[in-house]
């Protein structure tokens, strides 16, 4: 029963960490590509922007994808 559980957490927690890591990515990319809407959000406070520039960043990433496949 311990087994079965603890193949979940850690399942859990890869996918937690596959995720982090690609909005880690996405951030650093956006802040390469584009640096005023990190510092206006930076500066400002107000995340809107960078929420829906990251957005269309993994969009716009998950559709180059399907398309290639």
């Amino acid at each position: 029963m311990f087994e079965r559980w603890l193949g979940r957490l850690l399942s859990a927690a890869g996918l937690i960490a596959v995720v982090a890591g690609v909005l880690a990515a996405a951030t650093l990319w956006l802040l390469l590509t584009d640096p005023v809407t990190v510092v206006s959000v930076a500066d400002g406070g107000e995340i809107t922007p960078f929420i829906r520039e990251l957005a269309q960043l993994l969009y716009d990433a998950l559709a180059s994808l399907l398309h290639y496949l």
